[in-house]
């Protein structure tokens, strides 16, 4: 399907033509622009070697060049690819549709929708975990538990949580993080629906449901950082990562203001069944929009996907076996990512977890205020995740290096919250420690352009994998803090005690972390 125009064509008329003088200063227009659906592309038969562009379409002067072209038609072919923006341009200009062609030609880059359904996914993950954190509280009035047991119950997530995290980060190296994420939306998405009859019918179904929901929800971070590797270059990549963890900390804000709401007006099942519904939602759209690898992505165009391959370090990798594991570990770099996961992990779930029993324990609030107190400081760290983002890519553009850049985030998400929580134990209004939980949360969120970039850094031909074994060492420390919480709590009848363990954690690990982590490639 195609049409011929004469040989004779404007683009070798002797006068200008004012239909294509935007052309004139930039021929590269024309050349390289893409759209998305059907494409009426040109091209030169029998062209030779491309020379040299002088002046542009409006009036070519390339020598004999010039003479030769002149003897060959224009064509234009139609292909499946999109309608060429210089076409576009050139049929709205003769026109008069000026205005509107700036709208036609805005695209949204494919890196930005990725990034966008990446970080909704964060959110509802995290929105999944936090409905069990409130819904637990009427749930422990009615079954009776203890706060040692209710430490138990809390923890359950992480039991699945551990043995999923070196195997999923494993399958992403493997099988690519959308198949991998897909697979666990799915599969999370259905122990959420389950978790309320499993509540009804017996503790121990409880339990086995959220350890599933755990084992399904172990392969979302390393199916995040895998995908936002491959799809963002080197200087956007802290603030892709950024982007999906506001999300990730969103999620928290979400799941704490509408479960007692819905718990109030619909019973226990009404924030499962609304959350397990919205991840089915993004299950289809997913399916049908992303792809693993921007070269394998139908919709992305030439100059995108040019911009995200020239703005990598290292080539991608495609590894179809695991990587030796005693390697890993013999280098302290890795271990510095490890202990700094299991600090990290320590502190996030302990408040995590415990902030709605904090609240209702120490100042006595009702469960919605307890909601608010606890939503308002991850709120705000959904921002600062985005500024943390934001920051270490801007260090990064000024010319400071990856190891400077990646202590200075690690140290502020580390020593910031270790402070914050030492000043917690003097904390006489839940007012002022909602104020101290935000800061400590919000300087945590550092720690995201810290360890967690650091891992593509050191070993991005296994990056899946080193995140999962980091990740199951974090998680373990996190099932130990959430049942210590609980004991520390039916003990000594008071949080002080654990909240500066906790405290003392964070600064050891951010020595460790100055002494031996790097920015430079390791594996």
């Amino acid at each position: 399907m195609a049409a011929v125009a004469p040989a004779k064509s404007v683009l070798h008329s002797s006068k200008p033509n004012p239909h294509l003088s935007r052309f004139s200063t930039s021929p590269s227009n024309l050349i390289n622009a893409r759209t998305t659906q059907l494409a009426f592309r040109p091209r030169l038969i029998h062209q030779a070697k491309p020379t040299k562009w002088v002046e542009g379409f409006g009036g070519l002067n390339r020598g004999s060049r010039t003479e030769r072209l002149q003897r060959k038609p224009w064509v234009v072919t139609c292909t499946a690819e999109g309608i060429e923006r210089a076409m576009l341009i050139g049929r709205r200009e003769r026109g008069g549709g000026g205005g509107e062609e700036a709208k036609q030609l805005v695209r949204v880059p494919e890196r930005f929708k990725v990034v966008a359904l990446l970080a909704c996914v964060m959110c509802l993950c995290n929105a999944d975990r936090v409905v069990m954190s409130v819904a637990i509280v009427p749930l422990a009035a009615q079954k009776g538990w203890t706060s040692s047991f209710l430490g138990v119950v809390q923890s359950s997530f992480l039991w699945g949580y551990i043995f999923s995290s070196v195997i999923g980060g494993a399958l992403v190296d493997r099988y690519g993080g959308k198949r991998v994420m897909a697979w666990g939306v799915a599969m999370w998405s259905l122990a959420t629906l389950l978790t309320p009859w499993a509540a009804n019918h017996s503790t121990t179904s409880l339990l086995a449901v959220r350890a599933f929901f755990g084992l399904a929800e172990g392969v979302a971070l390393p199916s995040m950082s895998t995908l936002l590797s491959r799809w963002f270059p080197s200087h956007e990549r802290a603030s892709a990562v950024g982007i999906s963890m506001a999300g990730f900390h969103l999620g928290n804000v979400i799941g704490l203001l509408l479960t007692p709401v819905m718990l109030s007006s619909m019973g226990i099942g009404g924030p499962f069944i609304l959350f397990s519904s919205v991840g089915l939602l993004w299950l289809i759209i997913w399916a049908y929009t992303v792809a693993d690898d921007p070269r394998e992505s139908d919709f992305i165009s030439k100059s995108e996907l040019w911009l995200i391959q020239a703005g990598k370090s290292d080539s991608p990798v495609s590894n179809d076996r695991f990587p030796p594991l005693r390697l890993l570990l013999s280098k302290l770099p890795t271990w510095s990512i490890i202990f700094a996961n299991i600090t990290n992990n320590w502190g996030y779930f302990v408040l995590l977890s415990w902030m709605p029993v904090y609240f209702k324990t120490v100042f006595n609030v009702n469960l919605k205020q307890a909601a608010w107190f606890s939503a308002v400081p991850w709120g705000t760290m959904a921002v600062s995740s985005y500024i943390a983002g934001v920051a270490s890519d801007s260090l990064i553009k000024a010319g400071y290096s990856l190891t400077l850049v990646r202590k200075i985030m690690q140290s502020i998400g580390f020593i910031g919250p270790g402070v914050s929580l030492l000043c917690l134990n003097y904390a006489n209004t839940p007012t002022t420690a909602a104020v101290l939980l935000t800061i400590a949360l919000c300087l945590s969120s550092f720690s995201q352009a810290g360890f967690l970039l650091n891992i593509q850094d050191i070993a991005p031909e296994s990056a899946g994998f080193l995140h999962g074994i980091s990740n199951s060492a974090g998680t373990f420390a996190a099932i130990v803090s959430t049942i210590g919480t609980g004991y520390f709590v039916q003990w000594l009848g008071s949080f002080q005690a654990f909240l500066t363990v906790t405290a003392a954690l964070y600064f050891v690990t951010t020595i460790f972390w100055n002494l031996f982590a790097t920015g430079e490639r390791v594996f």
